[in-house]
């Protein structure tokens, strides 16, 4: 036991965040534990799940950054999905048991492009029963697992886009960007209905999430290459992007690190914030035009001042 504390306290304080290409088979969690160990971070936190099944864009964020994680699971999401016609599963994935079958198995362009309108927008949507949502304080995937199902509210999610992407004889590939909470693998088969059919998703890919792309997106053996892992943490402040920039002078900045609010002529939103040298603070909250303190990310901040004195 001692051991293991000395060499968890061995570990390098990390602050960012690394764009991971999670692979098939494994859960997010364990993706980020994988990762975690590899950088050898002491703090560390993911974004979103992926199913097992599901592979692509999953952002870590280590140390301070765990405190922006919320924000990005918030975010709109971008998937690659391939749908199989013909044949419904419990899961509602290619890692279930059929339960139900159909005759169609085929559906025209035009067919298709109609259905997806039918989805397109504020829709209502039951959850799965496979998910990890409770139930009078059970997991749903484990009352499934027991063979039980129980009634579920729909929820309110946005399909922002639902598009063909390919049609062939065995499969249909979709890209469907979705607001937060939405599932997949349902939108599949409520898209199936559409058609008079029975569908399951056979594979899923994230290419993105709020801001950040796939395209910077790297695998854990590319990660495992690199001669310093700092080449890929991107700093916390990028997550934020979407909020406005506030400039503190020094007094500014020392009244907040003290838990005070400070007096300010500016619109009533959220900011980041930059303290009188130009370095990333945290969040700040302007309200009746006084500024106080969301988030401060100090060890991330202290370790900025280090590096640069």
């Amino acid at each position: 036991m001692a051991n293991h504390t000395s060499a968890k306290r061995k570990y390098p304080d990390v602050h960012g965040i690394i764009l991971l290409n999670k692979p098939k088979g494994i859960t997010s969690n364990l993706a980020l534990q994988k990762l975690r160990h590899l950088i050898k971070a002491k703090k560390a936190g993911h974004t979103g799940n992926l199913d097992p099944m599901a592979t692509g864009l999953l952002p870590c964020c280590f140390g301070d950054a765990t405190k922006v994680a919320n924000l990005l699971i918030n975010s709109d999401k971008t998937y690659q999905a391939r749908c199989v016609l013909g044949t419904q599963t419990d899961t509602g994935d290619a890692t279930g048991e059929v339960i139900k079958t159909a005759k169609k198995t085929q559906a025209t362009e035009a067919e298709i492009k109609q259905a997806c309108l039918k989805l397109t927008g504020e829709i209502g949507q039951i959850p799965p029963m496979y998910s990890a949502l409770h139930y009078k304080g059970q997991r749903l995937y484990d009352l499934a697992r027991q063979g039980k199902i129980v009634e579920r509210a729909p929820r309110k999610v946005t399909i922002h886009a639902f598009k063909l992407v390919k049609n062939t004889v065995d499969c249909i590939d979709f890209e469907i960007k979705v607001s937060k909470g939405t599932y997949i693998r349902t939108l599949l088969e409520d898209f199936a209905e559409a058609l008079g059919t029975v569908a399951h998703m056979s594979a899923l890919h994230r290419t993105q999430t709020g801001i950040f792309s796939s395209d910077d997106m790297l695998n854990l053996e590319q990660i495992s290459e690199l001669n310093d892992f700092k080449e890929v943490l991107m700093p916390m402040q990028d997550a934020l992007v979407e909020y406005p920039k506030l400039d503190l002078t020094q007094q500014q900045t020392q009244d907040l690190i003290h838990g005070k609010r400070v007096e300010i002529n500016h619109d009533s939103e959220t900011y980041t914030l930059y303290d009188h040298q130009g370095y990333f603070m945290g969040l700040g909250i302007i309200e009746n035009n006084c500024l106080r303190v969301k988030n401060l990310f100090m060890k991330s901040y202290q370790r900025s001042l280090e590096l640069n004195k």
